[in-house]
């Protein structure tokens, strides 16, 4: 295994999350001290601490039961839980996740939740399609995740792109009330202050895609620590890639890819990610 070469990585994205998060951080503080100085900067910041406190204590089972989720015991999938044990304990995780099976053709993963009470779940289509080496790394990506604290890191994220939402409406709010103003008595404008507000949704999306990004490729890296086998997730996210597209797409459109620019990504090209794990086997 190419430790040095894990190292870079987990240090390099590491970096750039927490500068991520820093210039989410920096952005509330700077609307909270246009708006009421300094003490706006600390109610900004507050605001987005007591946020993420509350929505820790929303259970992941009642999200889990809005996709029709339903729970896996060691019993009905012994090979997946003798897997998740072995990941476990090498991530030295302080409790067992919980697997779910959530129905559709669509190969999905995902993990969910905080602490103690974390899920991770699986489509049924993942678990037909996938070999067991390659189910392996999926669940290494995703005891990664937990690992590393992603859950939060990302709910932090989205209550602050959340609370950014909220300012872009009242910055158009104050255009509409100021205009009349300025018009007729040539009042003075808080113009910085309503073009910040109305652009902070953007800053704030542009932000937390890269942070996802950042994530993703951190948890890849971590999978590979975990299993000591690059090729099983890269194999995996080549197939999710294939299938993703359905049988027609293939047949008739092979290759076809939306040229979405990559600002807007939330997670990393499939070729990028398989690419970075590829560099690993060497």
């Amino acid at each position: 295994m190419p430790g040095e070469s894990i190292k870079y990585y987990k240090l390099q994205n590491l970096l750039h999350s927490l500068l991520l998060l820093a210039g989410m951080f920096v952005l509330l503080a700077f609307i909270g001290w246009l708006l009421m100085g300094n003490v706006g900067a600390v109610w900004s910041l507050a605001i987005v601490v007591l946020l993420v406190i509350s929505s820790r204590r929303l259970s992941p089972r009642m999200i889990l039961y809005l996709y029709q989720g339903q729970p896996l015991s060691p019993h009905q999938a012994p090979d997946l839980y003798d897997m998740l044990y072995e990941l476990a304990g090498r991530a030295r995780l302080q409790s067992l996740p919980q697997l779910y099976v959530i129905p559709g053709r669509l190969l999905n993963a995902f993990t969910i939740g905080q602490g103690e009470d974390t899920c991770i779940a699986l489509s049924d289509g993942m678990m037909r399609k996938l070999n067991a080496r390659e189910l392996r790394g999926v669940l290494a990506h995703e005891v990664a995740h937990i690992n590393h604290n992603d859950i939060w890191v990302m709910a932090l994220a989205d209550v602050m792109s959340r609370i950014t939402n909220l300012m872009a409406i009242t910055g158009m709010f104050l255009v509409v009330a100021y205009l009349p103003l300025f018009v007729l008595t040539r009042e003075t404008v808080p113009w910085l202050l309503l073009l910040v507000l109305i652009l902070s949704p953007n800053l704030s999306a542009l932000l937390q895609l890269a942070l996802s990004r950042a994530r993703e490729y951190n948890a890849d890296i971590e999978a590979v620590n975990l299993t000591d086998d690059a090729r099983g997730l890269a194999s995996a996210l080549a197939k999710i890639e294939y299938f993703q597209g359905g049988w027609v797409e293939r047949i008739l459109f092979p290759g076809r890819k939306l040229p979405d620019p990559s600002l807007l990504r939330t997670h990393p090209r499939t070729e990028e990610r398989i690419q970075r794990l590829m560099s690993l086997t060497h």
